[in-house]
C-alpha cells in the first residue's frame, strides 16, 4: 500500500509540474523548431514527409512539452475568473442566476469538498478497526472530489430539465403566438400574450426578454440574448427565423406556422427516439434484477427437490 501511495503522490506532482511548465511556456518551442525545418527542406527542394518530420524530433518535443501544453491550456480555462464566468454562463442555463452567481458556487465547491473529505477521514480515523493509511487518504480524496464537483452535477440537471421544459413547450408558445399575430397583435404583445398564458420556463424567457426590450434594447438584442441563455438549436433557429422575417420584410405569422409546424416534427421524432432507446435502457435492469429473481422463484423448488432424491444424496452426502 506503500507503494501505491508513493505512486500516486508522484502522478500527482508530475502532472502538477507538467503543468507549470505549460503555464510558464503557453508559446513552446517545438513549432518554431518544426517550422524551420519545413524551411530548410523547402530551399532544398526535397518531399518532406511530415510524419517522418515529426518523428525525428526527440521524444520530450512531441510528447512532454504538447502534454504541459495542453495541462497549460486547461489550467489557464480553470482560473477563478474564467472558471466564475463559465458558471455564470451555466447559471443562465438553467435559470438560476437571480438568485446565485459564479462564486457562490466555487465557495460552495470548497466548502463541500472540505464537508465530504472531512466527514469520511473523521469516520475512518474513529473507527474501531485500524485502517490503513493509504486507504484512508484515498477514500478522503475521492470523496473530497465528490463534494467539488456535486454543486457541477446540479447545475448540469438543471440545465438539462430546464432545456427538455421548453422543447415541450415551445410548440403550443409557437401556435398561440401564430394565432395571436394573426388576430393583429404585435409580436411583443404576442410574446407578453404568452407569458402571461403559462408559468413555465419559456414564458419566464419570454418576460424577461419582453422586459429587456421595454428597458431599451433592440428586439433583435433581445431575442438573441434570450437564444442564449436557453442554449437549445430549436429556440437559435425561431430567433434567427424571426430577425431574418423582419430583416426581409416577411409574413411573420407563416413564419411562426412554419416554426410551429417543426417543433411539433422535432418533438415526436424526440419521442419516437426515447421509445427506440427504452428497450435497450431496460435490459440492464431486467439482467441485473428481474431475471435473477424469476430464476430464484423459479428454480428453487427444483433445486429442493433435487437435494431431497437419490441423485442429491450422491453428490450432498
Amino acid at each position: 500500500m506503500g507503494m501505491i501511495l508513493a505512486l500516486f503522490i508522484f502522478v500527482i506532482l508530475g502532472v502538477i509540474a507538467l503543468t507549470i511548465i505549460g503555464l510558464r511556456n503557453p508559446e513552446l518551442a517545438n513549432e518554431q523548431a518544426l517550422q524551420e525545418r519545413l524551411e530548410q527542406f523547402s530551399r532544398t527542394g526535397e518531399y518532406v514527409d511530415l510524419r517522418k518530420l515529426e518523428l525525428s524530433q526527440p521524444f520530450s518535443q512531441r510528447v512532454i512539452i504538447p502534454i504541459a501544453r495542453k495541462l497549460g491550456e486547461i489550467a489557464s480555462r480553470l482560473t477563478p475568473a474564467n472558471l466564475i464566468q463559465t458558471y455564470n454562463k451555466r447559471l443562465e442555463l438553467a435559470g438560476a442566476s437571480t438568485f446565485w452567481d459564479g462564486g457562490l458556487v466555487l465557495v460552495a465547491q470548497g466548502l463541500l469538498a472540505i464537508i465530504f473529505g472531512g466527514l469520511i477521514f473523521l469516520i475512518f480515523s474513529l473507527s474501531p478497526t485500524q485502517r490503513p493509511l493509504g486507504n484512508t487518504l484515498f477514500f478522503t480524496f475521492l470523496f473530497a472530489i465528490i463534494g467539488f464537483l456535486f454543486p457541477n452535477m446540479i447545475i448540469s440537471s438543471r440545465i438539462s430539465r430546464r432545456q427538455r421544459e421548453i422543447r415541450k413547450a415551445m410548440p403550443d408558445a409557437l401556435d398561440l403566438l401564430t394565432i395571436c399575430v394573426e388576430a393583429g397583435l404585435g409580436f411583443d404583445a404576442a410574446m407578453q400574450k404568452v407569458s402571461e398564458k403559462w408559468q413555465s420556463e419559456l414564458s419566464l424567457a419570454f418576460a424577461r426578454a419582453i422586459q429587456e426590450i421595454q428597458l431599451g434594447k433592440t428586439r433583435r438584442e433581445a431575442l438573441r440574448s434570450m437564444a442564449e441563455r436557453i442554449g437549445i438549436p430549436e429556440m437559435t433557429s425561431f430567433v434567427a427565423a424571426v430577425i431574418q422575417s423582419e430583416m426581409l420584410g416577411v409574413s411573420l405569422a407563416k413564419v411562426l406556422r412554419i416554426q410551429s409546424e417543426q417543433m411539433r416534427m422535432r418533438r415526436r421524432q424526440r419521442a419516437e427516439e426515447e421509445a427506440r432507446k427504452a428497450p435497450l435502457k431496460m435490459l440492464i435492469p431486467m439482467a441485473l434484477l428481474i431475471f435473477p429473481s424469476l430464476l430464484i422463484v423459479l428454480l428453487t423448488p427444483a433445486a429442493l427437490r433435487l437435494f431431497r432424491s437419490a441423485l442429491g444424496s450422491m453428490f450432498f452426502q
